[in-house]
């Protein structure tokens, strides 16, 4: 393999171009330790001790810290360490060292935003969270399955009137409009049409 290209960075980092293609990010000091110059060959024993020993570590260790201040999904560890400028290899192997050690884990995940956001959104807005999260839709519905074993589920019901609450909508006084309006914004907020029937039903039956 032939440097072909040494692009700087910043103070202390560059990109390393193989082949007339990107191959990895090193800090300077690194170029220096492994005589990597521009226009000079790197041998296939250096650029594996290089993936192995230095960005795999480098991966590996990013991941931790990154954990540290809070939970992430697979897809989005993976995306921070795309946006790291980690080689494919090295990604794939910090992830599998902590999805190893359960420090990631989108089952869990899935569960404990379910539990923690079930008395804010609805479900709909729950899974849409979680897909955009990278879970998988089997993920979702068995994380929503042993929630609900434990009554750790969204009630719509009373998340449809607390947010009504908010808007200060008083369905006695509240004409069609205003109320097609609220409808229309409970929906936007992931509140089941049958949900809303029964309850805009029931609203008029009390008043």
């Amino acid at each position: 393999m032939i440097v072909t290209g040494i692009e700087e960075m910043s103070r202390s980092r560059v990109r390393i171009y193989l082949d007339e293609s990107f191959a990895f990010v090193l800090y300077k000091g690194e170029l220096r330790l492994y005589g990597i110059k521009e226009g000079s060959e790197l041998g296939e024993d250096v650029y594996e001790q290089l993936i192995e020993e230095v960005l795999t570590k480098r991966a590996t260790l990013r991941s931790m810290n990154l954990l540290k201040s809070r939970p992430y999904t697979e897809t989005q560890l993976r995306d921070k360490l795309i946006q790291g400028e980690y080689p494919l290899k090295c990604i794939n192997a910090a992830l599998a060292y902590v999805k190893s050690f359960h420090y990631v884990d989108d089952d869990r995940y899935a569960q404990d935003y379910i539990e923690n956001q079930q008395g804010k959104k609805s479900r709909r807005m729950i899974e849409m969270d979680l897909i955009r999260k990278g879970i998988s839709s089997d993920q979702i519905q068995n994380a929503f399955a042993a929630q609900e074993e434990m009554g750790n589920t969204p009630d719509e019901e009373a998340l449809a009137r607390q947010w009504m609450k908010k808007k200060h909508f008083d369905p006695e006084r509240a004409d069609y409009p205003e109320r097609r309006k609220m409808y229309a914004f409970l929906y936007r907020k992931g509140i089941s049409g049958s949900t809303l029937r029964r309850i805009f039903s029931e609203m008029a039956d009390e008043y």
